[in-house]
């Protein structure tokens, strides 16, 4: 069990991270919420009816919406843009161990890699497909809770419902959408500069990627080759070739 908690640790952390942050928002923005009825002149609403209300569903969604399109655009640029020096992108000259096509003769392959065709295709873009899916949902409820959000407003202020196409073509919802967008985009410009100059011990890059794939993938025999040029070097038995990743 130890070892399975520490596989999956990584993944463990973070969920436990987004929980802690997903109730101190719910906590948070009831407060606010219901502050902001009181302003407007309505009656608090319960927790659970908060849950429902375009608040919370808005401020949600509005944040996903933009994690997800980050990491989509992300994950699909780096397939043909390069940067210089950035342990974020691929290597500038001759292949990318990544790049490889998948065998559907390896023992573990996927079933998606050995059924072959359009599941093949499918399987090797499954990444920024779902992604891009995830979100096209989550935008859509952006809208949605954004556009009830508005209209609660309108009617404990006692103006006039708008309509949907109206709402669309506002300036609330994109403002929405623009300033997350605009701070996801900073981060990742800031991790692929900053990563060309600067360095975090263990932090697991392209090279301990390759490391795992040489030795698993590859079946590639790991040599202790002391050379101050070289930070690793293998022995690959199939392709009877020496492979040496160069240090940082």
């Amino acid at each position: 069990m130890k070892k399975f908690i520490w596989q999956i640790s990584l993944a463990i952390v973070f969920f436990a991270l987004f929980v802690f942050a997903m109730a101190g928002q719910m906590y948070f923005g009831f407060q606010e919420h219901n502050k902001e009825i009181a302003d407007w002149g309505g009656s608090p609403e319960t927790f659970m009816q908060y849950l429902g209300s375009g608040h919370f569903i808005e401020a949600t969604f509005e944040n996903w919406e933009s994690e997800f399109l980050q990491m989509a655009l992300f994950v699909w640029f780096t397939i043909f843009l390069r940067q210089k020096g950035s342990s974020e992108s691929k290597k500038l000259d001759g292949e990318n161990e990544v790049d490889r096509e998948p065998s559907p003769n390896r023992k573990d392959a996927p079933w998606a890699v050995i059924k072959g065709g359009i599941w093949l295709k499918l399987y090797e873009n499954s990444l920024t497909i779902s992604l891009l899916i995830l979100f096209i949902l989550s935008f859509v409820l952006h809208v949605y809770g954004s556009f009830k959000d508005a209209n609660t407003e309108n009617l404990l202020l006692g103006n006039p419902p708008e309509k949907l196409s109206e709402y669309l073509l506002g300036s609330r919802l994109w403002f929405e959408s623009f300033q997350n967008w605009q701070s996801e985009f900073l981060s990742i410009f800031a991790i692929v500069v900053m990563s060309i100059y600067l360095r975090q011990k263990v932090l697991p890059n392209q090279n301990l990627w390759m490391h795992q794939i040489l030795k698993r993938e590859i079946n590639c025999i790991h040599l202790k080759y002391k050379n101050t040029l070289f930070l690793e070097c293998f022995f690959c038995v199939k392709q009877q070739t020496f492979l040496c990743l160069k240090s940082l």
